[in-house]
């Protein structure tokens, strides 16, 4: 898949461009706090929501381990293991994690390829 699909319009680069960041946005109207870009606050509307980067840290949220891969060129990866991740930020995002992760956990954010793309990787949080 592009990369670009993911970045449509974003003004600073994250991980959908290839740099190693995760950024979300908030929105200084209504307080509300999303993730995937968007040029518009999805809570009240307003035109000017702020971009953030986010501190990798987080919590699980749900785990699942993928056996069966999407594509022949990802089939050497399999299994590997697809998170729902709380950032400590205020919003969920999806990302690849360690395997041993369970619901609960304390994570970090690191990066690593995946196929042609970087993407978020979760570990068990060390402090």
């Amino acid at each position: 898949m592009n990369p670009d699909f993911f970045n449509q319009g974003m003004p600073a680069g994250d991980w959908t461009s290839g740099e190693a960041a995760i950024r979300y946005q908030t929105c200084d109207a209504c307080d509300m706090t999303w993730y995937f870009y968007r040029p518009f606050c999805p809570g009240c509307g307003a035109r000017s929501p702020r971009l953030n980067l986010a501190s990798g840290r987080g919590t699980v949220y749900s785990t699942t381990l993928v056996n069966r891969a999407p594509s022949r060129e990802l089939a050497g990866h399999v299994p590997y293991c697809i998170v729902l991740v709380d950032a400590d930020e205020g919003f969920r995002l999806m990302a690849h994690g360690d395997a041993s992760l369970q619901i609960g956990d304390k994570v970090t954010a690191s990066f690593r390829q995946f196929g042609d793309v970087l993407v978020p990787h979760f570990s068990r949080a060390t402090a």
